[in-house]
């Protein structure tokens, strides 16, 4: 059974720095694509970032782009999300997802990033005070 267990939340001050793991297990990190999802209290579920297995472009939402930074161990079978530079708006629960659908385009890399039928953590809350 598939399950993915994600710590490192907690409240910072806007400008402050967090970072967020992911500890996957029934699972090889080096085969299985990854990503951090965030929702907000009412609103929609956004994909933060996707980590694709064969080591291809990787997805960042354009709100973090440039901000956060995403990684993995995967002798460790962990996920991690650097965030630095937080924001207010960075608030929301942050969720680690196996098996995300990637999009890319020739010349543009990385587009999109969805959920499929993958294993969702159960969060961790982010809280970025002003």
């Amino acid at each position: 059974q598939v399950q993915v267990e994600e710590s490192g939340g907690e409240l910072v001050s806007a400008g402050g720095s967090l970072r967020l793991s992911c500890t996957a297990s029934g699972l090889n990190l080096h085969d299985t694509s990854m990503g951090w999802f965030r929702q907000a209290p009412g609103k929609e579920r956004e994909a933060v970032s996707c980590s694709p297995w064969s080591g291809g472009a990787i997805y960042y939402a354009p709100s973090v782009k440039g901000r956060f930074t995403v990684s993995r161990d995967n002798n460790k079978n962990t996920l991690y999300l650097q965030m630095n530079s937080l924001k207010p708006e960075d608030t929301a629960m942050y969720y680690c997802v196996a098996d995300p659908i990637i999009v890319t385009a020739d010349g543009v890399g990385a587009v999109s990033c969805r959920s499929s039928f993958g294993a969702w953590g159960r969060g961790t809350q982010v809280t970025v005070s002003a």
